[in-house]
């Protein structure tokens, strides 16, 4: 069956129909052109208002002409700007499409970038610092974050360089590379080290409560005990058949020196956050010490190639991460007020009559005044029998504290300063009572140097600087009058300069009276 087409007349339609996809969609811009002009046109000729609208309309078109995404006419006959945005410093412009009669097409909202493209260079440091500073940088963190990260980096090179060598030595003393043992003892000898290890982080665990009070000091030490541990491990070298002790040994004291380490690190990086950003802080800081780890692995990988001396490696790698650690802690800067901080900034109010700003303060503080040391001249919380030898001094000034919640006197014999505290002694009484330490110290001295009073100097002598009952007396009746009057003076004073006053990380001993 034969099917006959009827012959239609020629019309446009049908030269239409055989276009190209190219030419269609020259024939839709240059018609969306023509429409737009037009339906200007006609705008500009009703009215003197609409003249104004095209006219304020004109500065918009010629800044989507500078973007130079699209053609020109398209730009101006068929996208409007909706608004513009910037993210991590590249800028968008949000543009929609018109329909030829000037209304927007619904669902028509494109994005189009309108930056310059970085330069590789750039672009591999915008990479990088996602991963070593926290968002928000620098106005997220404290301007101590920049120094304290860059002695950590050194310090975490130094260790991952030492760990090479220290790894390469054990392997060498159990009897690896040296096949004078069997891999069965070989594993039970490597267990049994990092048994010893794990036991040794448990036991100074409960030590915890110290890690809040002398944090730059603990955390100093355990780094001084990270190099101590990895010395011994160097010296398996030597003594092979020693292996397991010496092992246990060192292992113990990393162990610690983790615990140390692990238990000061968060304190450290709240100290710098300036907002709620402390996860995002920690894990920066985390990523910078893994990245100087490895490149310090790295390079000593290279150089173990070599057979260099250990003790002269030893030596080098021991002294690049002591004093990094060193300048790492006294970057820090804290707020709270533990017993060296607070050390001076009583002794600094006492001589100029001004509290030193925090990062004066810091600076000042002693790294080396570890908590285990015995020689500080003022104990706070003591015991009775420390303090007093004799009833009659303490009966001399017990009646000058019997509205205070502590007593605070000298012992000659021992010549430090005792504060003693009763049992309702709260946060502010702790502060209250070192305070008044410091200021009894600071007559003392000045007594001492003939800079108090010529009656003290008159009858000071080497073995007993207040050898009466009436001239002790006299002397602590003297410091409550000052710590009466300037005690507030100093508190205010010290939250001008930002010290957080209501924490007492002064670490008391646990001895009450009552």
């Amino acid at each position: 069956m034969k099917v006959k087409v009827k012959q239609s007349p020629p019309n446009p339609n049908a030269t239409a129909q055989s276009l190209t996809s190219q030419e269609s969609r020259l024939l839709v811009r240059e018609t969306l052109r023509i429409s737009a002009n037009l339906a200007t046109n006609a705008g500009v000729t009703s009215s003197s208002g609409s003249s104004m609208n095209d006219g304020a309309a004109i500065p918009l078109m010629d800044e989507n002409r500078r973007m130079g995404l699209v053609g020109e006419e398209f730009v101006e006959s068929s996208l409007k700007l909706i608004c513009c945005e910037e993210i991590d410093g590249r800028r968008w412009k949000y543009m929609a499409e018109k329909d030829p009669f000037g209304n927007l097409k619904n669902n028509s909202i494109r994005a189009l970038s309108s930056h310059t493209p970085q330069a590789p260079v750039d672009e591999l440091m915008s990479f990088v610092r996602s991963y070593v500073v926290p968002e928000g940088f620098p106005d997220s963190v404290t301007p101590s974050y920049v120094p304290y990260m860059t002695w950590r980096a050194l310090k975490h090179f130094f260790g991952g360089a030492m760990g090479v060598f220290t790894t390469q030595t054990l392997l060498s003393s159990v009897g690896v590379s040296r096949n004078r043992a069997t891999p069965g003892a070989v594993a039970i000898n490597w267990i049994l080290k990092d048994g010893a290890g794990r036991v040794g982080k448990m036991l100074f665990a409960r030590q915890g409560k110290k890690f809040d009070y002398d944090l730059k000091q603990l955390r100093f030490a355990g780094d001084l005990l990270m190099e101590l541990g990895a010395g011994v491990e160097l010296a398996t070298a030597a003594v092979p058949h020693l292996f397991l002790p010496m092992a246990c040994a060192a292992n113990v004291v990393k162990n610690v020196a983790a615990v140390t380490s692990t238990s000061t690190r968060t304190p450290i990086y709240k100290a710098f956050a300036k907002g709620e950003n402390i996860g995002d802080v920690t894990a920066k800081g985390e990523c910078v010490g893994n990245i100087a780890d490895l490149l310090g692995t790295g390079l000593s990988i290279m150089i173990s190639k070599r057979n260099p001396s250990l003790i002269t490696t030893f030596a080098l790698l021991s002294c690049g991460y002591v004093f990094s650690s060193y300048q790492e802690v006294r970057s820090v800067v804290l707020h709270t007020l533990n017993r060296a901080r607070f050390s001076v900034a009583v002794d600094s109010f006492l001589k100029t009559g001004q509290v030193p700003s925090l990062q004066e303060g810091n600076l000042q503080e002693n790294i080396f005044s570890f908590p285990w040391l015995k020689d500080r001249p003022v104990v706070l919380g003591s015991r009775f029998k420390d303090a007093f030898q004799d009833p009659s001094p303490y009966l001399a000034i017990e009646p000058l504290f019997e509205k205070e919640r502590y007593l605070v006197t000298y012992n000659p014999s021992k010549g430090k300063v005792y504060a003693l505290l009763k049992d309702q002694a709260k946060s502010d009484d702790i502060i209250k009572a070192a305070f008044h330490a410091h200021v009894l110290l600071h007559f003392i001295h000045s007594s001492n140097n003939g800079q108090y009073s010529s009656r003290s100097q008159q009858e000071h002598d080497h073995s007993n600087l207040m050898p009466s009952t009436t001239d002790f007396a006299a002397h602590i009746a003297d410091s409550c009058k000052m710590v009466s009057t300037s005690y507030g003076i100093f508190k205010s004073k010290a939250a001008e300069q930002g010290w957080r006053m209501s924490e007492s990380l002064l670490n008391p001993g646990r001895a009450r009276l009552y």
